[in-house]
């Protein structure tokens, strides 16, 4: 019990600054619309910041650990397996239905999560760069095909194929990627870059944990949470976000890879976090599933917040 107190106690920062986000906008302190800006400025440059500064002074050979890295490859397919045979065949929805149900079980909210959360708890990102990349460069790859793919049945291939170049370049290019690509880059090839400019960008990347944080505790705040009425398949995508696809990375990553220690937790905490805010965005964008979007990110976001310390004391 003791350590489960200790574990809890190390993600107060997380709770509370999260939690002050909550309140904040549920008395109308600061209007829920806020949350907007609040997050570009976490999105388009606090975390950038942070990345190309974090990625640039990493150990690159730990950083892309093979093993870490196939191991959790393998959950992210067979989650996607999953998700996607149960929403095919239990639920019957459409293919965007299904893409949509992959991103929500199996995709992860790294930018204003899983960047805070690793930060405070651990005071580096670096682990989580390669499930960002696997998470643009393929699962979001997928899930932007399948949507296009979807919403244009009864058109050419090639006016088919232009959407989805267009979606999959847009994800590439997002601020994130193009900081880990920075960083990387300027890591390999061993680039110098000045103390001054490194110590600039460490004092706008500490600003990512605490402002991210607070634009989700505001957004949240601003929706509300419904618990009555839920879909059919809701509360089952939200028990596989956050029990069955963590215990299903640590069962994979320990038992089928052999990986322990610092990866075993790196790798279960990161897939145990909620689903991604974007996916809302996804679900707007291609009027698919709107309302079981909103509410699948709001409640794996505080339930992923309650289950962090079980799942560090589990990988200890």
């Amino acid at each position: 019990m003791s350590d489960l107190v200790a574990t809890a106690g190390k993600l107060a920062p997380v709770a509370l600054v999260f939690g002050a986000g909550v309140v904040f906008a549920r008395r109308k302190i600061i209007g829920a619309d806020a949350s907007k800006a609040f997050s570009e400025f976490a999105f388009l440059f606090a975390i950038p910041c942070y990345l190309v500064g974090s990625l640039y002074s990493s150990d690159l050979g730990r950083l892309f650990d093979p093993r870490a890295i196939a191991a959790y490859l393998v959950t992210a397919l067979l989650g996607m397996v999953a998700v996607g045979f149960w929403a095919r065949r239990m639920i019957g929805v459409d293919a965007r239905g299904v893409a949509l149900r992959i991103m929500a079980g199996v995709q992860v909210n790294t930018t204003y999560f899983a960047i805070p959360v690793f930060v405070l708890l651990f005071g580096d990102v670096a682990p989580i760069f390669p499930i960002i990349l696997l998470q643009v460069c393929v699962l979001t790859v997928v899930v932007i095909a399948v949507m296009e793919l979807g919403a244009r049945d009864d058109v050419s291939a090639e006016s088919t194929r232009r959407p989805v170049l267009r979606g999959v370049l847009a994800a590439l290019a997002t601020p994130i990627v193009v900081a880990c690509y920075l960083g990387i880059g300027a890591n390999a090839a061993r680039v110098p870059v000045p103390r001054w400019l490194l110590d600039t960008l460490s004092f706008a990347g500490n600003a990512a944990a605490p402002v991210a944080l607070f634009a989700l505790g505001l957004h949240l705040g601003g929706t509300g949470l419904r618990l009555r009425g839920a879909l059919r398949d809701e509360y089952a995508l939200i028990a596989f976000k956050c029990l069955a696809f963590p215990l299903l990375a640590l069962l994979i990553c320990h038992y089928l890879f052999g990986i322990h220690g610092t990866w075993l937790t790196y790798l279960v905490l990161i897939a145990a976090m909620p689903a991604p805010q974007n996916l809302f965005i996804f679900a707007q964008r291609y009027d698919t599933d709107v309302d079981l979007a909103a509410s699948v990110v709001a409640k794996t976001s505080l339930l992923a917040l309650l289950l962090l310390p079980v799942w560090m004391l589990v990988t200890r």
